[in-house]
């Protein structure tokens, strides 16, 4: 009997659960009010005469419909994997020999490579419990709610012998129009426009309001599986079309293939319609099509053999560059860049590019009123190439670098002899300038403040809440009442407001490196930081330092130390200090074990993307432990740590002979250094 109650209270709270999500985020109910208060008053009867098995999490604990994403972490039942890359018919040619060399005869899948955000679904006897981001491969967070908001996605499998288990990985994306018709919105109403569709996945799936994630039209194409039981495949090919009768958004754009001819061919066919597809792809994955055999072959310790990626090439496209501008860099350094006509490329309208510096603009040789060939390099950012001169009509015009700032009219200068940048001067005062400090000291870069980005950091200066950045770690709710962006129409705080001063808050208790960073002390990275901070422990020690024992510590050098100097010298730089002292922000590193020195003397660069560190984090994982995070590659460099799409820096390790390591022999080099 009590096994029967308790089901029954857990059936009813599931199935009230699923009707106030369809009712409160999707705003599609599938039953009358009077349907739901009667399911409603049967659970209540229910936990009124059986208390003892009340649920903790019952609905009728909560007001409304209490739903929150609060993106948990939890382990995938089989680690999601990673690609391996190639970029060009050579190297893909070698990963075929590699397979083919153990004998292996098989057919290949091929299929388009969605640029989106990986998920991991797990399906339970037909039903959707849990869905996961990739996270490190091991663990992901939990965005089980707001996946529940994609139409394509069911909640429950169709059809018949349906899996016990069944882990589905596969891409959240924007669709291309879809995502052109929310930045039109997103413009007229005066707000930032997302960079790029992956981006506007992203930031649409990581909501803590489900609600607002249904309001965004994403969209899931699954592509593998991980965890499996009660149920075999024996093709890549037939697990789709189990996965697409059972309802899963499978994508059509795939084909099996006989032979290395017929998967360049498909290469071809999608390089050539790359946007003609629905969404944004990078590339094409070809995988072996035979589970068997792609059990046989296993996995490295990041990715599947079975398996590659061929990247395509950064696009280029040309238009026409209609004016050279210059911006203001938190450093004072003045850029130009280039105002173009909008062009489409690598799926984004671009109309700005950077130029990088006036002597680069000579040296390419490129006029105002030029047709220029443009790229966005690692797809990302724009980057100018070069003139199209034969397009020139003998009116183009050469870009004369302004003699002042165009923020605050001073007269710009070089800061040091033989520097190609000039920069402005006023570094205090020139609101360009506090700005993109302002904005640089929120970023994940430095101090990682919630709320505190570009717009923020505007609204602060133009609204004379702050001065400068002396001013921020003081502010309070009362002063933020002053200013629109900070308030809701009827002048009430907003909740903004309260994230900004709770972000403040915890921003006093980062480590002394990232204080560092965030001073915008000039040619002062993650690295030096923290060498920095692990030699002197505090700002003041820092402070008192000489030249020479600056210089000498590894990792900074006799032009970090003069910069260091230089900032200290400067009379609003010393009150920068002492306010965020007044105000609690942690000058002083707290006292911690110092880890074993297992890389004392090396230097040590990390290139791509790792799984289980951040670029920052890597680099304190090595200074931690004694060693160098160089970010360049010599005959100096004693290893090489390769992550995804490692680029230059790995070739350059490879023409040096230099050990290269992969994610898992970094970890054992931490550990245990050299043997």
């Amino acid at each position: 009997m009590s096994a029967a109650i308790r089901h029954q209270i857990q059936e009813l709270s599931e199935e009230i659960r699923d009707h106030q999500f369809k009712y409160y985020v999707l705003d599609a109910p599938t039953i009358t009010d009077a349907a739901f208060d009667k399911l409603w008053n049967q659970l209540l009867e229910l936990e009124r005469k059986y208390p003892q098995y009340k649920l903790e999490s019952s609905p009728t604990l909560e007001v409304g419909g209490g739903f929150a994403t609060s993106f948990t972490q939890h382990d995938h039942i089989e680690k999601m994997m990673s690609l391996d890359n190639v970029f060009d018919n050579d190297e893909l040619d070698n990963w075929f020999d590699r397979i083919e060399k153990a004998g292996v005869k098989n057919t290949w899948l091929c299929e388009v490579k969605v640029d989106g955000l990986a998920i991991n679904l797990l399906y339970e006897n037909g039903r959707l419990t849990r869905a996961l981001t990739r996270g490190n491969g091991t663990t992901g967070e939990d965005v089980t709610l707001n996946i529940k908001t994609i139409k394509s996605v069911p909640t429950e499998l169709s059809g018949k012998d349906l899996p016990d288990t069944l882990e589905v990985r596969g891409e959240v994306f924007f669709p291309l129009k879809a995502f052109d018709d929310l930045n039109d919105s997103l413009e007229e109403a005066g707000k930032p426009r997302f960079a790029n569709p992956r981006n506007a996945a992203a930031g649409s799936l990581r909501q803590k309001d489900p609600k607002i994630t249904a309001s965004r039209p994403l969209d899931v194409v699954v592509h593998g599986i991980g965890a499996a039981t009660g149920v075999s495949f024996d093709k890549q090919s037939s697990a789709y079309e189990l996965l697409k009768g059972w309802g899963l958004p499978t994508s059509s754009r795939y084909k099996v293939v006989s032979n290395r001819k017929e998967v360049l061919a498909f290469i071809d066919q999608y390089e050539k319609n790359r946007h003609n597809v629905e969404h944004e792809i990078d590339g094409v994955v070809i995988k072996v099509n035979e589970i068997d055999i792609q059990n046989d072959l296993g996995f490295t310790s990041r990715a599947p053999k079975w398996a590659i990626a061929y990247k395509y090439p950064p696009e280029e496209v040309s238009t026409k560059l209609l004016d050279i501008k210059v911006s203001v860099g938190r450093t004072g350094r003045v850029t130009p860049f280039a105002y173009m006509e909008p062009v489409k490329v690598a799926g984004s309208t671009v109309t700005n590019a950077t130029l990088h510096n006036a002597q680069e603009i000579v040296r390419k040789g490129i006029l105002i009123g030029d047709t220029v060939l443009i790229r966005k390099a690692g797809d990302v950012i724009p980057e100018v190439l070069a003139p199209v001169i034969e397009k020139r009509t003998g009116s183009e015009r050469a870009f004369v670098m302004p003699t002042k700032c165009p923020d605050c009219g001073s007269k710009l200068r070089a800061m040091s002899e033989g520097d190609v940048d000039i920069r402005c001067p006023n570094s205090q005062s020139c609101p360009a300038q506090v700005v993109e400090r302002l904005f640089y000291i929120g970023s994940r870069s430095a101090l990682d403040i919630d709320v505190l980005g570009y717009e923020a950091a505007a609204a602060l200066l133009a609204d004379k809440l702050v001065v400068d950045e002396a001013d921020l770690f003081s502010l309070t709710l009362k002063d933020l009442a002053k200013s629109d962006f900070f308030t809701k129409k009827d002048g009430s705080i907003s909740l903004i407001a309260d994230r900004f001063i709770a972000g403040l808050e915890l921003a006093k208790t980062r480590p002394l490196w990232r204080v560092l960073v965030a001073l915008s002390i000039r040619h002062v990275g993650p690295t030096s930081a923290q060498a920095l901070a692990n030699k002197f422990g505090s700002i003041v020690n820092i402070q008192k330092a000489s030249s020479d024992q600056l210089a000498n510590i590894d990792g900074v050098g006799g032009v970090i130390a003069e910069a260091i100097i230089e900032w200290f010298d400067v009379d609003w730089h010393k009150q920068i200090i002492k306010k965020w002292e007044k105000a609690g922000v942690a000058l002083v590193d707290a006292p911690k074990e110092k880890l074993k020195q297992t890389l004392a003397g090396l230097t040590i660069v990390v290139t791509g993307s790792l799984n289980d560190f951040t670029r920052d984090g890597a680099s304190e994982a090595i200074v931690s432990r004694g060693g160098k995070a160089a970010s360049s590659v010599s005959s100096k460099t004693d290893y090489v740590v390769a992550g995804d799409s490692a680029g230059s820096k790995l070739e350059k390790a490879n023409e040096l002979g230099i050990t290269i390591l992969d994610e898992a022999g970094f970890k054992v080099l931490l550990e245990k250094g050299i043997n």
